[in-house]
C-alpha cells in the first residue's frame, strides 16, 4: 500500500517539477493610454481592460515616471465592466511612463504585466521592464504541487468510499482499503491547509517568507478562493465523520450480521427476528452513508467549481454544476480503480460480483466524463484552431489521447472481468490444491515443532544427570519427555520449583509456533491469489490503468493552471491588432463626384499609424496620374466597434493636389473606417469609405 502511494506521488512530482509557472487566465485586452502610445497632454488616469473580471488590492496598478517615482494615487477602482483605472497626479512632465499591474483573475489565478506610454515624446526611463511572472518561483511550485495532492486526495477518498459502499461492502473491513481512504482524507486536508497558507504569497510577492504572514492570511480569507478553501476544510470535518462510521460502526454491524448468520445456520430459529432487524439496520445505515457521502463529495467538488474555470466566462451558471459532475465522475472512476488495484494486491480475495459492479460504475462514469468534458472543451477552447495553436488546446489533446488509452485498457479489464466465475464454488477450484498444499505444510510445521519440544526436554535431562542431579528428578524429566509415560508418576517425581521455567519455555514455544502458523497462512493466501490466472490478468490490466491515470491526473492539473484557449486567442488577436502596423498606412481610394472632370483617386497616408499622434497626407490625382487641384478635402475616422467617432480632420493644402494634417489622434487600436470627402466644384463632391486596422 505504501509503495503504491509513493509511486503515485513520485510520478506526479516528476511531472510537475518541470511544469511552467501558472499561466494567467485573464488577459489584458486594452489600455488607455495604449501600450507604446505617445499622447500630447498628460492623462488624468490610466485604465486597463481585461478579458474577465479581476480582483484588486492596494498597489495592484502602479504608474511610474521616468525616474521610477510613483505618480498614481494608489487606489485602483472598477471603471465599468472589466475595465479598471487608477487616477494620476496633476502636472506630470513629458517622457516615458511605466504601468505595472498585478491582479487576481476571476478564476483565482494571479495576473501580472507591464507596459509603457509617453507624454509629449518618448524618453529614457530608469524603470526596468523585466518579464513579470505571477505565481512562479518556489512558492508557485509548492502551490502547484499542493493542487495536485488535493486532487489526488479527493479522488482516493471519494472513489474509495464509493467503491466500498456501491461495489464491495465487505471491503470496509479490509485494512489496506481503510488505509487508502484515510490517506486520501489526510492528503486532501493537508494540501488544503498548505494552499491556504501559500495563497497570499502566491498571488502577491511570491516570497517564501510571506507564507506565514497572518496579515496576508486574513486578506486571503476575504477572497473567493479563500472562502472556497475554508468551506473545503469544513466539509472535510464532515468527511472524517463519514469515514469513522464507514470503517467503525458499519464494519461492526457487518460483523454482527455475519456472526448471526452463522448461528442461524446451526438451526437456532429464535434468532431470525434479530437477524431481520440487523439486516434492516444495515440497509438503513448504508442508505444514510450513501446520501451523506454524496452530499459531502458534491460539496467538496463545488469548492473547486466555485473558484476556478467554471466560475467565470460564458454560461457560468451551467458550467459550475457540470464541473461538479465532472469531478465526481473522475473520482468514481479513478478512485474506484485504485481501490480495486489495492484489493487485488492486498486483500485475501474479492468477489467477482464486486468487480462487475465496479465495471458498470466505471462505464457510467466514463459516459458522464465524455458529455461533461465535451461541454467544458467547447466552453474553454471556443474554436478548432485553438486546439492546435494554444497551450490549453494542446494539453487538452494530450488528455483526450490518455483517456482513449485508458478506455482501451479498461476494455481489456472488462474482458478479464467477464471471464471471472460467477459462483464462489467455481472460484474455489483454483484454491483447493493450494489450500491442501498449505495444510500439509502446516501439519509438517506442527510435527516439527512437537519433535523439537521433546528433544529439548531430553537434552535438559541429560544435562541435569551430568551435573549430579537426583535420580528422581531425572526419572521425572524422562517420564515427561516419554510419549508413553504416566503423567501422575511424573508429577510425583517432579519438584514444584521446576515447573515455572518449564511453563515459561512452553509459552515461548507456543508463541513461536503461532507465528509460524500465521506466516504459513499468509503465504497460503498469497499463493491462492497468485494461482488464479484470471485474477493475475485482471491485476496487470488494472495496474496499467492506474499508471495511465496518474499521468492523466497530472495533465488535468496542468490544464486547470493554464490559460483557456478562448482567452489566449482573444489576447493574441488584440496583440496582433496592436502590433501589425510596422510602418505608415497607405490607402488608395477612387472617387467620382459625377460632374465634369469629377473622377480621380485620393491616396491617404498615415504615419506611424499607431495609437496617439499621427501625421496624415492626402494626395489627389486625376485618372492620368497628374496632381488634381481640388477646392476641398475632408477626412473622418470612425471606430464602430467601440462607438468612437466620427473624428473629423480638416487637412491643409500645401501644394497642388497635396493636403496634410499633423497631430491626428487615434485614441485606441481597432478596425477604423476612414471616410474621405472630395469636392471638385461648388456643387460636385463625393464621399468614399475604406476600412483599415490602426494601432
Amino acid at each position: 500500500m505504501g509503495t503504491l502511494l509513493l509511486l503515485f506521488l513520485a510520478v506526479a512530482g516528476a511531472l510537475l517539477a518541470g511544469a511552467a509557472p501558472v499561466s494567467a487566465h485573464a488577459a489584458l485586452t486594452g489600455s488607455d493610454p495604449a501600450q507604446g502610445a505617445v499622447v500630447d497632454k498628460a492623462p488624468t488616469q490610466v485604465s486597463l481592460t481585461f478579458s474577465e473580471k479581476v480582483a484588486l488590492s492596494d498597489g495592484s496598478v502602479r504608474v511610474l515616471d521616468p525616474s521610477g517615482k510613483r505618480v498614481d494615487t494608489g487606489k485602483a477602482s472598477n471603471v465599468s465592466g472589466t475595465t479598471y483605472g487608477v487616477k494620476l497626479h496633476s502636472g506630470l512632465p513629458d517622457g516615458t511612463f511605466t504601468v505595472s499591474y498585478q491582479v487576481v483573475s476571476a478564476d483565482s489565478h494571479p495576473v501580472s504585466g507591464a507596459f509603457t506610454f509617453s507624454i509629449g515624446a518618448p524618453s529614457t526611463t530608469s524603470v526596468s521592464l523585466s518579464d513579470q511572472t505571477a505565481g512562479g518561483g518556489v512558492v508557485g511550485g509548492l502551490y502547484g504541487f499542493g493542487r495536485y495532492v488535493s486532487y489526488a486526495g479527493f479522488i482516493l477518498m471519494v472513489g474509495g468510499g464509493a467503491f466500498v459502499l456501491a461495489c464491495w461492502q465487505r471491503g470496509a473491513a479490509v485494512r489496506a482499503v481503510q488505509r487508502l481512504v484515510v490517506s486520501g482524507w489526510v492528503a486532501l486536508t493537508s494540501a488544503t491547509l498548505a494552499l491556504l497558507l501559500l495563497r497570499g504569497s502566491y498571488t502577491g510577492s511570491g516570497k517564501v517568507g510571506d507564507i506565514f504572514d497572518l496579515t496576508l492570511l486574513g486578506q486571503v480569507l476575504q477572497t473567493k478562493a479563500g472562502a472556497a478553501l475554508v468551506s473545503r476544510l469544513l466539509l472535510l470535518a464532515a468527511a472524517a465523520l463519514f469515514i469513522a462510521v464507514l470503517f467503525g460502526a458499519y464494519v461492526k454491524r457487518d460483523a454482527e450480521s455475519a456472526d448471526t448468520d452463522g448461528e442461524g445456520a446451526d438451526g437456532e430459529t429464535e434468532k431470525r427476528g434479530p437477524d431481520a432487524d440487523r439486516a434492516i439496520e444495515k440497509k438503513d445505515l448504508t442508505f444514510g452513508l450513501a446520501i451523506g457521502g454524496t452530499v459531502v463529495a458534491a460539496g467538496l467538488a463545488a469548492s473547486w467549481a466555485m473558484a476556478e474555470h467554471a466560475s467565470t466566462g460564458i454560461q457560468a451558471g451551467l458550467a459550475m454544476p457540470v464541473d461538479v459532475l465532472h469531478l465526481l465522475a473522475v473520482a468514481l472512476w479513478l478512485g474506484g480503480l485504485t481501490t480495486l488495484l489495492v484489493a487485488l494486491y492486498r486483500a485475501p480475495s474479492i468477489e467477482a460480483a464486486a468487480v462487475r459492479r465496479f465495471s458498470r460504475v466505471a462505464f457510467a462514469s466514463v459516459a458522464a466524463l465524455t458529455v461533461t468534458g465535451l461541454y467544458q472543451s467547447w466552453r474553454q477552447v471556443g474554436s478548432w484552431s485553438a486546439l492546435t495553436d494554444t497551450t490549453y488546446g494542446q494539453l487538452l489533446l494530450v488528455k483526450v489521447g490518455l483517456v482513449a488509452v485508458l478506455v482501451g485498457i479498461a476494455w481489456i479489464s472488462r474482458r478479464w472481468t467477464a471471464q471471472l466465475p460467477e459462483t464462489p464454488e467455481a472460484m474455489d477450484t483454483a484454491e483447493t490444491a493450494v489450500t491442501a498444499e498449505a495444510a500439509d505444510t502446516t501439519d509438517a510445521t506442527d510435527t516439527t515443532a512437537d519433535t523439537t519440544e521433546t528433544a529439548d526436554v531430553q537434552e535438559k535431562q541429560r544435562a541435569e544427570v551430568a551435573a549430579g542431579a537426583s535420580p528422581a528428578a531425572g526419572a521425572s524429566s524422562l517420564a515427561a519427555a516419554s510419549p508413553g509415560s504416566n503423567a501422575s508418576d511424573a508429577s510425583d517425581a517432579s519438584d514444584a520449583s521446576d515447573k515455572g521455567p518449564e511453563d515459561a519455555g512452553d509459552s515461548r514455544r507456543a508463541a513461536q509456533l503461532a507465528r509460524q502458523r500465521a506466516a504459513v497462512a499468509t503465504a497460503r493466501q498469497k499463493r491462492i491469489r497468485d494461482a488464479d490466472p484470471l485474477r493475475s490478468g485482471l491485476r496487470r490490466s488494472v495496474l496499467a490503468e492506474a499508471g495511465i491515470a496518474v499521468v492523466l491526473l497530472a495533465v488535468t492539473t496542468a490544464l486547470t493552471s493554464t490559460e483557456p484557449g478562448r482567452t489566449e486567442e482573444a489576447a493574441k488577436a488584440v496583440t496582433a491588432s496592436a502590433s501589425q502596423r510596422s510602418g505608415p498606412l497607405s490607402l488608395s481610394i477612387p472617387f467620382d463626384t459625377g460632374g465634369q472632370d469629377g473622377k480621380g483617386t485620393a491616396r491617404l497616408t498615415l504615419d506611424p499609424a499607431r495609437v496617439g499622434g499621427n501625421e496624415m497626407h492626402v494626395f489627389v490625382t486625376r485618372p492620368n496620374g497628374k496632381a488634381f487641384d481640388v477646392p476641398e478635402v475632408k477626412v473622418a475616422f470612425t471606430l464602430d466597434a467601440k462607438g468612437i467617432g466620427p473624428l473629423p480632420v480638416v487637412p491643409d493644402r500645401i501644394a497642388t493636389g497635396h493636403w496634410t494634417a499633423t497631430g491626428v489622434q487615434i485614441p485606441t487600436a481597432g478596425d477604423w473606417k476612414i471616410t474621405v470627402t472630395v469636392r471638385t466644384s461648388d456643387i460636385d463632391q463625393a464621399t468614399v469609405n475604406k476600412n483599415a486596422k490602426i494601432g
